[in-house]
């Protein structure tokens, strides 16, 4: 009896498998690569690049790609910016190196990589959310390769910060074998689409998620190389900003720090947190915005990319 429900445990996880791989396919096919590859110590990154004229590179949060930033680019490359939007290692269709933990300061130089394959020089540096740490780590890491710095409802503190102590579905998806299971089984399931759409509704509330976005993160987060590297990012973010924040007040670019008023994940707070350490910096706070300031409110990064402009050429 025992061995006959083994049997039929095994058919029902294959059948699991087999219909999450079906569906992973599905949605590569319908959301594919719309820009270019760039291959940086041997691992291959996706990215879109619109306009011509001064270089801004946006870094997106933790749940898409570079896509996020899609009105964004359209703005900035009409007003005569060279927009770049990465997506970040082993999100959208970048390859994640997989023989070393990949903290903020490996993305930022794998991003500094690629800047200088393709020829970017001292480009302006906006980050969103999770990637507050990576522009700002960047900033330090390579003080003479960038103008300055916007960060978008950025966590740049591990005080604060939703998984500041730890995340118990980053930690089981991340477990050798079980979390392989998870990912292989559950993200396509009815429950992994439930609890997505839960995420989303946090992620942008009040404020309404744009059309598509949904169908855009079933398709490509609920994958399992990306969703296991949304995971470890979030357990990484922690150590690598306790570490690196201390180092802050050593910037000294041009930065404009951009908060959304009702943020429900304590940005607000970090940014005025950041302004105290960098006390040159402009911050902005947005009435009436929440978090997912990119997606709703492209103009508004764009007015904060053309503040620090005007602000980096007066000194």
């Amino acid at each position: 009896m025992r061995i006959w429900a083994l049997l039929l445990l095994a058919i029902a996880l294959g059948g699991f498998i087999l219909y999450n791989r079906y569906k992973f396919k599905q949605a590569e096919l319908k959301f594919p690569p719309n820009g270019r590859f760039v291959t940086v110590e041997g691992v291959r990154l996706h990215y879109i690049s619109k306009g011509s004229g001064k270089p801004v590179v946006l870094i997106h949060g933790g749940v898409l790609t570079g896509n996020d930033f899609e009105r964004v680019i359209e703005i900035a490359a009409g007003k005569g910016y060279r927009a770049i939007a990465f997506d970040r290692p082993g999100y959208g269709y970048s390859e994640r190196p997989d023989s070393e933990n990949v903290t903020p300061f490996v993305q930022a130089r794998l991003i500094h990589a690629a800047l200088k394959e393709l020829g970017i020089e001292k480009p302006i540096l906006v980050g969103h959310s999770w990637s507050g740490t990576l522009v700002l780590s960047y900033a330090l890491l390579y003080p003479q390769d960038l103008e300055g710095i916007v960060t978008l409802g950025a966590a740049m503190y591990k005080e604060g910060y939703p998984a500041e102590n730890g995340d118990q579905i980053s930690k089981l998806v991340t477990t050798p074998v079980i979390g392989d299971l998870v990912l292989h089984t559950l993200l396509r399931s009815p429950l992994g689409t439930f609890l997505a759409d839960r995420t989303l509704q946090a992620t942008f509330a009040p404020e309404s998620i744009p059309a598509g976005y949904r169908e855009a993160t079933h398709a490509l987060w609920l994958r399992p190389g990306q969703f296991k590297a949304n995971r470890e990012d979030v357990l990484a973010f922690s150590p690598a900003a306790e570490q690196i924040s201390k180092r802050y007040k050593e910037i000294n670019h041009p930065v404009v720090i951009v908060a959304g008023e009702k943020d429900p994940f304590g940005t607000k707070e970090q940014s005025l947190r950041l302004k105290e350490d960098i006390p040159h910096a402009e911050l902005i706070v947005l009435p009436e915005v929440a978090h997912m300031i990119p997606q709703n409110h492209p103009q508004q990064v764009v007015n904060a990319i053309d503040r620090l402009g005007r602000s980096s050429s007066a000194t």
